[in-house]
């Protein structure tokens, strides 16, 4: 009887307003995606809420989701930071792989290779050349302990077997503003963040951290093309807690990819330096244990700890 009841909501869904938990704070390329494909999603005839829950790294609004009904009423936007915070945080009160349902890719958003003026380097193969020249005498800056533009940067130290000295911030802002002003010498940011100032000549880019050039940048070559097999680019996607019924999974997948595929969605989010990351649930829940194995082995060589 109760499946049937279960059975008979799935086939109605949805029948009231869907909550779209972003676990990141409002303004950020995550808050901006999340409304995009939050309008898209209304198409089913529902509001949705996009709630902005910050905090402990991502692991705040993660939990509240986990912690909800599984009958599609709560959905989280998943990111970069749910992959390595598996690894990176000791003890959480859930598994990412096991109590998120995977629902849908939505985007991956590259990072750049950013220097200061200061720094005398015009590509990698330079960069790499003067860093071993002054080892751990350069400053890496980064959005905090465990972000994408670090653990990236902390890829790339173990890849080339350079030495640099870490100087983590509290979010980009406050690092490229150190970066121009010359205190630190190299950023991986995402090139939301920091497109205006290499427009302006503030920042000098070396490289993006994606497999192929990126149309925003398009002179710019990636670190792969120095660094064979370097990867470093961050994502969003949807999930769900674990239990939802597969005919909503399947609702929200269908709706998310036609979203997607929306010419005015689609440019805006080309416009934020940002590709599509068009994955049904398996497919994206194959990407996300595959990057969650990856960060993991960044975090265990670097040694990074949370904050």
């Amino acid at each position: 009887m109760a499946s049937a009841v279960v059975s008979a909501r799935a086939q109605a869904y949805p029948e009231r307003p869907i909550r779209l938990v972003v676990p990141l704070p409002a303004g950020g390329a995550a808050d901006i995606v999340a409304r995009l494909i939050g309008r898209q999603l209304e198409r089913l005839g529902q509001p949705v809420i996009v709630d902005n829950k910050p905090g402990a790294g991502t692991n705040v609004g993660v939990q509240a989701v986990v912690n909800a009904p599984p009958d599609g009423y709560t959905l989280l936007v998943a990111s970069t930071a749910s992959a390595i915070n598996a690894t990176l945080y000791e003890k959480l009160r859930f598994t990412f792989l096991q109590d998120i349902a995977p629902v849908a890719g939505l985007v991956r958003f590259p990072l750049v290779m950013v220097v200061s003026r200061s720094v005398p380097s015009t590509s990698v193969a330079e960069f790499v050349a003067y860093a071993k020249a002054n080892p751990g005498k350069i400053n890496m800056g980064s959005a905090g302990i465990g972000t994408a533009p670090h653990l990236a940067g902390e890829m790339f130290k173990a890849m080339t077997g350079i030495e640099m000295a870490h100087v983590p911030y509290r979010g980009e802002p406050p690092a490229l503003a150190d970066m121009i002003a010359g205190s630190v010498e190299v950023m991986f940011s995402a090139v939301a963040a920091s497109i205006a100032h290499l427009r302006s000549g503030a920042l000098r880019a070396l490289a993006v951290t994606t497999a192929e050039r990126i149309a925003v940048l398009p002179d710019v070559p990636p670190v792969a093309d120095t660094v064979p097999g370097y990867e470093a680019s961050g994502w969003f996607g949807v999930g769900a807690p674990k239990g939802v019924p597969a005919r909503i999974v399947g609702t929200l997948s269908r709706e998310v990819a036609l979203g997607l595929a929306d010419p005015e969605t689609s440019a805006r989010i080309a416009d934020l330096g940002c590709t599509l990351l068009p994955l049904g649930p398996s497919a994206f829940g194959a990407f996300l244990a595959a990057e969650t194995e990856k960060w993991a082995k960044v975090v265990k060589a670097s040694g990074a700890k949370p904050e």
